[in-house]
């Protein structure tokens, strides 16, 4: 995915009406008046949150009769989500680290508890 297609796809999903659009969409394809129904704005509002949508490829707009239904497109979530995935990815191997470093500190921690009971019991006798 091309820098320019991922930023557009990241600046369209940080709009939280963007976003509640896309969720919509998700069920199936809505025209703009069904689009705007649950929101407390008008039409042309709308249109524009779908026009930032489609520029990163988010909807798309087809024609069918006298309705020109929008629809979800997926395929730049599926990129977006490829490379967040490399993210997730380190930070999955920054826990295993985190971790094992924890289960050496609660081993060291364990010895040093066993070695002071062992030295009061030696000298409590």
């Amino acid at each position: 995915m091309g820098t320019e297609l991922l930023d557009a796809t990241f600046a369209a999903l940080a709009d939280p009406t963007r976003r509640a659009i896309l969720a919509r969409l998700a069920g199936g394809e809505a025209t703009v008046t069904e689009l705007a129904e649950p929101f407390a704005m008008s039409q042309p509002a709308i249109s524009k949150h779908l026009k930032v949508l489609e520029r990163a490829g988010l909807v798309s707009r087809g024609r069918d009769a006298q309705r020109r239904p929008c629809r979800l497109e997926a395929r730049p979530l599926r990129e977006a989500t490829a490379w967040l995935a490399d993210y997730r990815d380190y930070w999955a191997e920054s826990y295993q680290r985190l971790d094992a470093l924890l289960d050496e500190l609660r081993a060291l921690d364990e010895t040093a508890a066993e070695r002071r009971h062992t030295q009061l019991d030696g000298t409590g006798g």
